[in-house]
């Protein structure tokens, strides 16, 4: 396991899973979505979960799901729950599933919007705890598309994508949803905030949806949150992607 640093108390615990499961699989992992969704809302210590789709991140629907890649969103009240939840019926389901399991864990920063009519991460920037210095940066978005825009959204992302893929320090990258059209979200990881600002100023692409948001209106919903990284483990593709190197193995099913 790969550990940055601590989490504080003031602010919670956020992890993301990924699980990959063998193709002859999928339908079981179809069940799993659908079973685990309700099952979360008893756990204890969890304050706020998705189950999620995957995809890749150039990709706005169908088209570019991943029917083999699934996450789940945890927002937890203190580490021990989320330690506890290593243990339960959801996780061992999953790990009989799967053939790779990478689990991130993160420290909010900062987070603007709603999810759901929800702010899952709190106030970070209240809570003013900046994280581990010379941590790795992850960032989450999530919009939920006005139907009356998403044509012209749709037209404006090819662009915005094409500088994802060029921008240096982009470590890794995905689509995720809970749904396959209307609701969209993206999970990537960053060598660190200057090249997540880079990205996000510098690239004139991305810099003119940004500036074309609030005057055509896209969004009913929309949140991004911005995370120190403290932890990973596991694979994906056979490698940890926050190191680019050999992987610890420990979240790898057998």
């Amino acid at each position: 396991m790969r550990t940055v640093g601590a989490a504080s108390s003031l602010v919670p615990l956020v992890t993301v899973d990924f699980w990959r499961v063998p193709r002859r699989r999928v339908g079981h992992a179809l069940a799993r979505m659908a079973t685990d969704r309700a099952a979360l809302r008893g756990v204890s210590g969890l304050s706020f979960a998705r189950m999620l789709g995957t995809g890749s991140a150039s990709s706005l629907g169908l088209r570019g799901a991943d029917p083999c890649q699934w996450a789940m969103l945890g927002v937890w009240q203190t580490p021990s729950a989320a330690r506890s939840f290593e243990r339960s019926a959801q996780v061992r389901a999953w790990s009989a599933l799967a053939e790779e399991r990478w689990r991130i864990d993160l420290h909010p920063l900062s987070s603007r919007g709603r999810w759901s009519e929800l702010e899952p991460f709190g106030d970070p920037a209240a809570a003013n705890q900046p994280g581990p210095p010379g941590a790795k940066v992850a960032v989450i978005t999530r919009a939920r598309i006005a139907p009356r825009h998403s044509l012209t959204f749709r037209r404006a992302v090819p662009p915005v994508v094409a500088d994802l893929a060029q921008s240096d320090g982009l470590l890794f990258a995905a689509g995720i949803g809970e749904a396959p059209f209307g609701l969209k979200g993206t999970f990537s990881l960053w060598r660190d905030t200057a090249s997540l600002r880079r990205f996000a100023y510098g690239r004139p692409a991305h810099g003119e949806v940004v500036r074309r948001t609030p005057e055509v209106g896209w969004y009913s919903e929309e949140l991004f949150a911005r995370f120190a990284v403290l932890a990973s483990r596991g694979t994906l593709g056979g490698r940890d992607p926050l190191l680019h190197l050999a992987p610890d193995p420990t979240l790898t099913p057998r």
